[in-house]
């Protein structure tokens, strides 16, 4: 299993090497130095309304994404020029594809935090089904100790943390008060990695649509600036170029997610494939076992260990949507790659050199990249982006664009792993024939 990303480290931060990453000063708790908060200050952080800490995951998620810098405005008049780069790429995209909704999308010129909250957003339902998959395990788990005759007597913790347990209403049945302790303490982790992963991921956004992740919103091109600015500087890219280029790519992708079936495709694979984990509780308490919850050290400690709760709920259930999330994603991407480059060669003279920068900057996404594909199961490496650039340029040679449009006319249209590979299959069950003429 790929390792998963570690919450953040100010060390780890060189923009902003002299603050300090403040999760628990985020509610009110004035500085994150565990040596100086008291117990109800803690016990107020640990409760929670709901499985996942979205407070903490916000204000995460945007420190993350500002890497130490300012979210400094955007001046009207870059709004206006990226706007009209989006309507243009729009009409290239409508023409193309006879998507006409991509020409009333919404356009958006956002900083990264707002990238981050906007998916911190859409993902927000799957986060919650994960962590309620969680907190269910834990509770089965105790319940199966109790009926055994494990029941822990609460009598043995000591006063100051059997107090706080008790006034928060954890059930603490079971063979040890792991399970209360873990479901307690659940919200604050997850909230933490979810904002750690986004924010991650906004730091590197160009558009909404880099990685094919499920949103909820009403599709529409996304250019998130400071990016820009900075993918510019580091590539050499001349700046209209790579903005149009961001422009047709959004506007590609707009025009699959127009389909109203293609959005809730994926969110409910993705669901499905969270919905299978399946947790060993004795692998959890082999790593938070020891974990204290009236310590706030304790706390920071076991939230540098993500990989530990999803690396012990992996199931063999998940297999059949990770297979069809995977045809989905290869198809998105490869779809999306093949327009884009039939719609922007004969406009960027520079086309190739800033489709490769942007394919190695989408597929190189890092400790953030690899916590999506544990825990949504999307995966969007090389070979991913090869291999539905191989399958759309196979059906391209066969029966021209018009034929690979209809890969979006309904989701029994989404090829199969064999038709990934053999894109002849494809054809033959959407009894498509060949053009001698392509």
């Amino acid at each position: 299993m790929s390792d998963l990303p570690f919450p953040i480290d100010p060390d780890d931060n060189p923009s902003d090497s002299e603050s300090s990453f403040d999760p628990f000063g985020m509610l009110g708790i004035p500085g994150f130095d565990p040596t100086q908060m008291n117990l109800a200050d803690l016990m107020r952080l640990l409760q929670s309304d709901g499985p996942v800490n979205w407070e903490i995951a916000k204000q995460t998620a945007e420190y993350v994404a500002l890497d130490g810098s300012d979210d400094s405005s955007i001046p009207s008049t870059t709004i206006s020029e990226l706007t009209e780069l989006a309507r243009i790429a729009g009409d290239y995209v409508a023409n193309e594809t006879g998507v006409t909704e991509v020409l009333s999308a919404p356009v958006k010129v956002i900083g990264a935090p707002e990238w981050a909250r906007m998916h911190l957003g859409s993902l927000r339902l799957l986060l919650e089904t994960f962590a309620t998959t969680l907190s269910g395990s834990l509770e089965a788990a105790q319940e199966s100790d109790s009926e055994h005759g494990l029941a822990f007597d609460p009598t043995l913790l000591p006063p100051e943390l059997a107090g706080p347990l008790s006034a928060l209403g954890l059930s603490m049945g079971g063979a040890d008060p792991f399970g209360g302790i873990m479901k307690m303490i659940a919200p604050i982790l997850l909230g933490t990695q979810a904002g750690s992963m986004i924010g991650s991921l906004a730091r590197n956004a160009l558009g909404r649509y880099d990685l094919p992740l499920p949103t909820s919103d009403a599709p529409g091109p996304t250019f998130v600036l400071a990016n820009l600015l900075e993918f510019e500087s580091e590539w050499s890219i001349e700046p209209q170029d790579l903005r149009l280029y961001i422009a047709l790519h959004e506007a590609v992708h707009t025009s699959i997610r127009c389909r109203p079936w293609v959005q809730s495709a994926l969110a409910r694979i993705a669901n499905e494939y969270v919905s299978g984990f399946d947790i060993d509780v004795a692998r959890l308490e082999e790593q938070f076992g020891g974990l204290d919850p009236t310590n706030p050290e304790s706390i920071a400690a076991a939230a540098e260990q993500p990989d530990a709760i999803l690396g012990a709920m992996r199931s063999p259930r998940q297999e059949p949507a990770a297979r069809s999330l995977r045809c989905l994603v290869i198809a998105m991407v490869g779809y999306g790659d093949c327009v884009l480059e039939h719609l922007g060669r004969p406009l960027l003279p520079e086309f190739g050199k800033i489709h490769e920068a942007v394919r190695r900057h989408r597929v190189d996404q890092g400790d953030s990249g690899r916590f999506v594909e544990n825990l949504l199961g999307i995966r969007l490496d090389r070979d991913a982006v090869l291999l539905g650039q191989s399958f759309c340029s196979g059906i391209v040679e066969r029966v021209g664009y018009s034929g690979l449009h209809r890969l979006w006319e309904s989701e029994s249209m989404l090829p199969t792993p064999s038709e990934l590979e053999a894109p002849g299959l494809w054809l033959a069950r959407i009894e498509l024939p060949e053009d001698p003429s392509n």
